[in-house]
């Protein structure tokens, strides 16, 4: 489990094809402090598995399933990712609780720059607009934000200097896809909900 607060502004050293996978090396002397093999590590939200580190970097496998729901497919050496170690029990939640599951991709369609934060417009993939709210958690790129407007197929976040500056946000263009995380209780209520339905309407 994370909490959306980026540790290190991370990069890709290398990418190997592996047919139905990739095995990513990543460097991040912060989160690879204390991480072994086994560990997980949040990879611009996308939690991996570590499998090796060494001198500051460490490596995972990304299977097909991730690449394809995630943007991960497009990362090449040289990328700038987000990266979170898993939070320590007893640890403060900063950030909301994030699982590391990317729900499905966004684009970002706008940036409007403000005196002392930056609003930034994305553009909604079919399916999880209902989990979105207004004031609500949104996960974007493994990066906890709270939602401005809330759209039948966008969202907006306003991102501070800080978030500007320590992640991959504040270098994202219009155009360029994101990984989406919408608060997973969203989802199990919806799920309880839609069960509790089908047996009245079967009662």
């Amino acid at each position: 489990m994370f909490t959306g607060i980026v540790e290190e502004l991370g990069e890709v050293v290398a990418v190997e094809e592996l047919g139905d996978s990739s095995r990513f090396r990543l460097r991040g002397p912060v989160v690879t402090a204390d991480a072994k093999h086994g560990d997980s590590i949040a990879v611009n939200g996308v939690c991996l598995t570590v499998v090796e580190t060494a001198d500051g970097t460490f490596t995972a496998d990304v299977m097909a399933e991730t690449l394809n729901r995630s943007s991960l497919g497009a990362l090449a050496p040289g990328s700038r990712v987000n990266l979170e170690r898993p939070m320590a029990l007893g640890g403060r939640l900063g950030g909301h609780l994030v699982q590391g599951h990317v729900d499905g991709t966004g684009t970002i369609t706008e940036r409007v720059p403000g005196e002392h934060w930056e609003i930034v417009k994305v553009a909604l993939p079919a399916g999880l607009a209902r989990y979105v709210v207004e004031k609500g958690s949104i996960t974007v790129d493994g990066v906890s934000l709270t939602v401005v407007e809330a759209g039948d197929d966008y969202f907006t976040v306003s991102l501070i200097p800080t978030t500007l500056e320590l992640t991959t946000l504040g270098t994202k263009q219009p155009g360029d896809p994101v990984n989406l995380e919408v608060d997973v209780l969203a989802k199990y209520v919806e799920r309880l909900l839609g069960q509790r339905g089908e047996k009245e309407t079967a009662a």
